[in-house]
């Protein structure tokens, strides 16, 4: 998961792309970069940490230009401690190429022996990004055939992508002295969003918020297997790029991903959440009578929405029980369990009054290693609640994520291969109840019907790109570094059957 962003405007763009990356930092916080485009030169200035640690005024000012893009960092492939793998990427041939992309590729092992041997071109990172840009230049240059460049071979060369690139992939690129290219992937995993403003600006980014945010009317998404291509006088030019493509766009970006007052693929994630609220209340009857229950309280902050409708639903008070200290780092994101570990206590503060003597129904978008959810209940403990019920929005996480979310094996998830009374001993709370499968589905699924299905591989262990085994998954792994010693463990890795799921 990261969050990319590019521009074309009239007028210079640094301060323009900076803001949008503050909107988009949710996606990630490891590494931040910045490429802007003044004539055929390009100016980049990228490094690890957050957008306002790594941007200073010195920066900005070495990034003239009116046309640029941005990236977010958040490491699922390659080194997680590489500043050489922050984004944006760089190539010179075919015309140079920049290129920021939020996804994983699933089959880039093979794609990098292409390009080596094939191919003939050189990658010097682990990151499938630089497979990405590399693959695009290689088919771009086929398409060109050494001639100037046209809009319809941009679109051939995407054409060509899709073709030998497997996985996730939401892609902005700048090719020099000719403009900005967006496109995604046939299944639309991962968002990607197109608006303007006023002055004529052009802007695509992961996230409608970054649009919204910066003044931007939203005016479209990126169909699944799209390209879009902006020249730099701000002419649009579109293509659907993909044989079948097919709106299968990540569930976990409106459970836990994407800002709530963010749009995608046409839901509104705060309606999602409220929705999946709904459909929560169901299970919460049945596992747990309301009148056992004294007080509805969410862990923050992405359950808000959920516990609000849950508790709205089940006519039961819902209060702010814990206080969360917004200078600490996102325990999701943070490369390793130790450290994740160590972290909830520093991040999370209880009011003690709204557990004292209650029953407490803590509520939370979702159950990922189990890690921060046994500590917040030792909490709610400590603060003398009597008993401590947990519900998650979401169903049980039992699946390794290989499109972009850090969900990579088996070992880490703490619903794999464990019933729900075994999590519940395991996170130690008196009763926990999970939101199931196609209950999350329809609850989200209900905003729009353009879409056909979802990407919720990790709940249900169907992966919509077809390619993906157990043996795939540990190759996927092999070489990730910033995974912890015996972390990595797909030994009892089962997927099921896609006519069983």
């Amino acid at each position: 998961m990261c969050g990319i962003v590019g521009v074309v405007s009239p007028t210079p763009v640094n301060q323009l792309i900076y803001d949008a990356l503050l909107l988009l930092q949710h996606r990630g916080q490891d590494a931040a970069g910045i490429v802007t485009q003044q004539g055929r030169k390009f100016f980049m200035h990228k490094a690890k940490g957050m957008v306002r640690d790594v941007f200073r005024t010195r920066n900005m000012r070495g990034l003239p230009g009116n046309a640029g893009l941005g990236q977010v960092r958040y490491p699922t492939a390659g080194n997680a401690y590489s500043e050489e793998e922050a984004q944006p990427f760089y190539v010179n041939a075919p015309f140079g190429i920049v290129l920021v992309h939020n996804g994983n590729l699933t089959n880039a092992r093979e794609l990098r022996t292409e390009l080596f041997q094939t191919d003939h071109r050189h990658t010097n990172t682990e990151s499938d990004s630089e497979v990405l840009l590399n693959v695009f230049a290689h088919e771009l240059e086929r398409s060109t055939h050494g001639v100037p460049l046209q809009v319809d071979d941009v679109f051939a060369a995407v054409r060509a992508v899709h073709k030998r690139v497997k996985g996730s992939y939401a892609v902005i690129a700048v090719i020099a002295g000719h403009g900005l290219l967006a496109f995604r992937d046939p299944h639309g995993i991962r968002p990607l969003a197109m608006g303007r403003s006023q002055d004529g600006t052009v802007m695509v980014g992961s996230e409608s918020v970054a649009l919204e945010g910066t003044s931007h009317v939203f005016e479209r998404n990126v169909e699944p297997g799209e390209a879009i291509f902006i020249t730099l006088d701000g002419k649009v030019h579109a293509s659907q790029c993909a044989e079948n493509p097919q709106l299968n766009p990540c569930i976990f970006e409106f459970v836990y991903l994407a800002r709530p007052d963010s749009v995608l693929d046409g839901i509104s994630v705060y309606q999602a959440r409220l929705n999946l609220g709904e459909a929560l209340a169901k299970r919460v009857v049945s596992t747990v009578p309301p009148n056992e229950i004294d007080v509805i309280i969410p862990i923050p902050e992405s359950s808000r929405p959920s516990a609000t409708q849950l508790a709205h639903l089940l006519g039961i008070p819902y209060r702010e029980g814990f206080v969360k200290n917004r200078y600490v780092g996102r325990t999701f994101i943070m490369p390793g369990q130790g450290v994740r570990k160590k972290s909830v206590r520093q991040k999370l503060n209880v009011i003690g009054s709204e557990f004292k003597g209650r029953n407490v129904l803590l509520v939370d978008d979702s159950i990922v290693r189990g890690t921060t959810s046994r500590e917040i209940v030792q909490m709610a403990r400590d603060a003398g609640a009597r008993k401590v019920y947990l519900a998650s929005a979401a169903p049980p996480v039992r699946y390794p994520n290989v499109y972009g979310i850090d969900m990579p094996t088996s070992s880490e998830l703490v619903a794999h291969g464990r019933t729900v009374e075994e999590i519940r001993q395991a996170i130690g709370c008196d009763a926990l109840i999970y939101q199931d499968v196609d209950g999350m589905k329809k609850a989200i699924g209900a905003l729009n019907s353009a879409i056909v299905g979802f990407d919720a591989s990790c709940f249900d262990g169907v992966y919509v790109t077809g390619d993906i085994t157990a043996e795939g998954i540990a190759s996927l792994n092999e070489g990730r570094v910033g995974v912890e010693e015996g972390e990595d463990d797909t030994s009892r890795l089962a997927l099921p059957n896609p006519q069983e799921a």
